[in-house]
């Protein structure tokens, strides 16, 4: 060990032997934990000696041997950021062997060397020429050579030593980390905590009187932290520091050199935000200051944190960083109704569910701190309203519960309470968390429908009641305060027979119809009340009516019965049981009594028992029956029900006589008569013939109907005369096509009786309208020769016809045209028409038209006949 290890560890062990006159302290721990401090402290210190800095007359190993070093230096060292114009002198190099007489030459090689340093080769003195920086580069490493200035020899083994840069204060503290954002609860707690740090807090009450001391070990020379201790002593009046809640933990770095004095030792201290936070001067711990932080009165803020080197002595550099703290929130604010009252109106009609209208408590935290639940405190209002909360804008919603009626209460009065969710436990005494308000809630009148008294749907009316009976009232009332009268109607779509009316004054349901319960039972209508001035107003109500049965229809058998007895039957076989069927139900039940119809008095050949379960037996009177004798009977049976009114029929029963084997089965009967009675029934039959005489007569009045529209021929005033638009695909067959268009029609209109008659030799007898005729069919072809023809007629039905579909806009137009595109091809014949005629005169020669062929028979009797005449009349 060195001197100045040993006087190092010596001076600790002299700081720690201060503290033994003190109470209360364990001094094994103490002895123990120093003990420990100054051996980790010579190791460092032995490995930092390690280099040989100062290796005068240290030996070394070399390949033959060991050998004394014959380098004699001191430690190098230079100082950083040298500003000086000179080199700086940095150390001395030299060997033993060395006599002064300049015959060894000093070199060096390795970092920097020939250009930061630079060594004289005579006296082996090394000067930098360069500033250097210590943050850029601790030290140096080179390498020392002696050699023989004549022969270049190496006079001494090459050596490596070090220049370390010496550290000066040149670094200020930087927050590297930044930008800090933290981040306290408000209301955090301040704590109070005994000077040392290394026990834990104590409350006030438990601390009692004394003083609290920290003491420790010294640093050691390779910058071990020292040991700290704390402990009380009984009796001093110094009490314990408050330390806040922490937030966070900021950290400056310095580039000094953290070994060498205090250019790196940085402490820290709050510029601005003191009021409020505080900084451990060591750790940098940010705390609170307060315990009454609050984020609705200011919810951040800007701390500035100054970090100083030199142990925050005068001269230290420093730098500083702003620190945003955010201030959290708590639950320590109760919700608050901004108003005592709200007034909210709500119509008297509206329906469950709906609703009135929205409240909400003010919270000034945020949040799940504002979370709030409602609810309604008063019987009344929970019976008649209901309360939600709105999950995203916090509010109550308020709706109806139950059905309002203005006539029973005007003005509901509802307390509603709000209250957090979420209650924070510690905060609990700053009073109650929950709020109340009064929410007036007032019903508006409005114009109701009237309401059915009492809600009875059920009528009964027996089915032979008279047409007008009553069958039941209804009534109904305005429940509004005017009370207006009521006026009552059935709705006809649930009546559409109108079996029954209503009274539209008192409501009575009468039947309007005869009723029939086996036709239907049971009737649904629906009765409407209106107000009767506002029918607009009206209410419905379901009746149900029920038909009650009465004895109204007779008994009858339950189908046309036939039996068949053989010919060798004995008396008292059964051949048949009967029963019978009834439309009526009455409550008591069928009772049906049997018994033979008087005109079966005199019957001896079958008797008829009564079993009196609703049917009857029938059994043969006599030995043997001949079918060549006869071979059918029928048995009239009288069947009467018990009433009341007892009603009875009259059913036969055909029984047919068969031949039977030995067995007693039935062999053969009359075939004829037995399978068409068996195939059809009577009813079957009569139905048939019915059929049969119906088609028959449809196909004789068809037959009648086509023959009457041949022969017919309208009068001018009924005739329908129309015309057909008929469509062709192709061109048209020309003049020779005549069987498209039926000229009856048009034909019609002339009366073609008096035109044979004047053909027959009509004389001045017959009228004048006779003897014009053939002047007038004459001058037809040429239609423009002569003006004064008379088509009144023509025009006057034409009129008729138009005001007709004018008139009537659900009938298709009459009037229609026919056209060919087409005249045909190869007609021998010319053109009639008499556009082409550019003679004036009315005379011209059709002796041609007789040539056309039988086609134009008709038309050349017409024009040749009649020129004929006019030419013996003019001679």
């Amino acid at each position: 060990m060195s001197a100045s290890s040993l006087k190092a560890t010596l001076h600790a062990a002299s700081r720690c032997a201060v503290v033994m006159a003190l109470p209360g302290f364990s001094w094994t721990i103490f002895l123990l934990l120093c003990t420990l401090e100054q051996l980790g402290a010579l190791a460092i210190h032995m490995e930092a000696g390690r280099p040989g800095l100062e290796q005068s007359g240290d030996s070394m190993l070399l390949a033959g041997g060991r050998v004394k070093r014959g380098w004699v230096w001191n430690q190098f060292f230079v100082v950083e950021e040298y500003t000086g114009t000179e080199p700086l002198y940095v150390g001395k190099i030299h060997s033993d062997s060395d006599e002064g007489d300049g015959t060894i030459k000093y070199t060096i090689s390795g970092e920097g060397a020939g250009t930061i340093f630079l060594i004289d080769e005579i006296t082996g003195d090394i000067h930098a020429t360069e500033r250097l920086d210590r943050e850029q580069k601790t030290f140096y490493t080179l390498r020392a050579q002696a050699r023989d200035r004549q022969t270049n020899q190496l006079l001494e083994p090459e050596s490596e030593f070090i220049i370390k840069v010496q550290d000066i204060n040149d670094s200020e503290p930087r927050f590297l980390e930044g930008p800090y954002i933290g981040s306290v609860a408000e209301l955090s707690p301040i704590a109070w905590r005994p000077v040392g740090s290394l026990l834990p807090a104590v409350s006030t009450g438990s601390l009692g009187r004394g003083c609290w001391y920290q003491v420790g070990c010294p640093p050691s020379v390779a910058g071990l932290a020292p040991a700290v201790f704390s402990f009380h002593e009984p009796g001093c009046s110094r009490a314990p520091r408050m330390e806040g809640t922490s937030v966070m933990k900021v950290m400056a770095s310095d580039a000094d050199d953290p070994t060498y004095g205090s250019s790196a030792r940085v402490v820290y201290s709050v510029l601005e935000g003191e009021q409020h936070f505080t900084v451990d001067s060591k750790t940098g711990v940010i705390r609170t200051a307060v315990a009454n932080l609050d984020r609705e009165t200011q919810d951040r803020y800007e701390v500035v944190i100054q970090a100083t080197d030199m142990a925050g002595q005068l001269g230290g550099l420093s730098g500083s960083t702003t620190v945003t703290i955010v201030i959290t929130d708590v639950n320590d604010n109760p919700p608050r109704f901004p108003q005592k009252m709200y007034q909210f109106s709500v119509v008297e009609t509206a329906l469950v569910g709906s609703a009135i209208g929205r409240v909400k408590a003010e919270d000034s935290d945020v949040g799940e701190n504002t979370d709030m639940t409602y609810q309604i405190k008063d019987e009344d209002g929970v019976q008649m309203f209901k309360v939600t909360t709105d999950s995203n804008t916090q509010e109550a919603i308020i709706t109806v519960q139950k059905p309002l009626d203005y006539e029973a209460k005007t003005v509901h009065t509802v307390v509603v309470e709000a209250l957090n969710k979420f209650v924070d436990p510690r905060f609990v005494d700053l009073g109650t968390f929950r709020d109340q308000t009064i929410v007036r809630v007032s019903v508006l009148d409005v114009d109701e429908p009237p309401e059915f008294q009492p809600p009875s749907d059920l009528m009964e009316v027996q089915e032979d009641a008279y047409v007008g009976s009553v069958v039941g009232v209804v009534t109904a009332l305005d429940p509004d305060a005017a009370n207006n009268p009521v006026r009552y109607a059935i709705d006809r779509n649930t009546d559409l027979e109108r079996i029954f009316d209503i009274d539209a004054n008192t409501g009575a349901v009468v039947t309007g119809k005869v009723l029939d319960r086996e036709t239907a039972g049971w009737h649904n209508i629906t009765v409407l009340a209106m107000e009767a001035d506002n029918h607009s107003q009206v209410s419905r109500a379901s009746l149900r009516i029920r038909i009650l049965d009465v004895n109204d229809n007779p008994p009858e058998l339950a189908t046309p019965y036939e039996a068949a007895v053989c010919e060798d039957a004995k008396p008292g076989q059964l051949i048949q049981t009967i029963s019978v069927v009834d439309r009526d139900e009455p409550q008591s039940g069928h009772r049906f009594y049997f018994t033979l119809a008087p005109e079966a008095t005199n019957n001896h050949h079958f008797s008829l028992l009564d079993i009196q379960d609703n049917t009857a037996a029938v059994h043969t009177q006599r030995v043997g029956f001949n079918r060549q004798e006869q071979d059918v009977y029928f048995l009239p049976i009288l069947v009467v029900d018990s009433g009341p009114p007892a009603l009875s029929s009259t059913g036969t029963l055909t029984i047919r006589v068969c031949s039977c084997d030995s067995t007693g089965a039935i062999q053969s009967c009359n075939s004829t008569a037995y399978v068409m009675s068996a195939a059809l029934s009577p009813g079957a039959l009569i139905a048939l013939l019915v059929c049969i005489l119906i088609l028959i007569v449809l196909v004789l009045l068809i037959l009648t109907l086509k023959r009457h529209h041949k022969s017919h021929l309208t009068s001018e005033e009924d005739e329908d005369m129309r015309d057909n638009v008929i469509k062709y695909n192709d061109e048209g067959g020309g003049e020779q096509d005549t069987e498209a268009y039926d000229m009856s029609a048009l034909r019609s209109l002339y009366d073609f009786s008096e035109l044979k008659g004047s053909d027959s030799g009509g004389g001045p007898g017959d009228g004048g309208m006779t003897s014009n005729l053939p002047s007038e069919l004459h001058a037809l072809p040429q239609w423009f020769q002569n003006p004064d023809l008379d088509f009144s007629m023509f025009r006057g039905y034409i009129s008729r016809k138009v005001d007709q579909a004018d008139e009537d806009l659900s009938v298709p137009p009459y009037d229609s045209f026919q056209t060919y595109a087409f005249e045909g091809s190869d007609s021998p014949i010319p053109s009639l028409s008499s556009i082409n005629t550019w003679s004036t005169s009315s005379e011209q020669d059709f002796s041609y038209l007789s040539s056309w062929g039988p086609r134009f028979r008709q038309l050349a009797a017409l024009y040749a006949g009649h020129k004929g005449e006019e030419e013996s009349e003019e001679s």
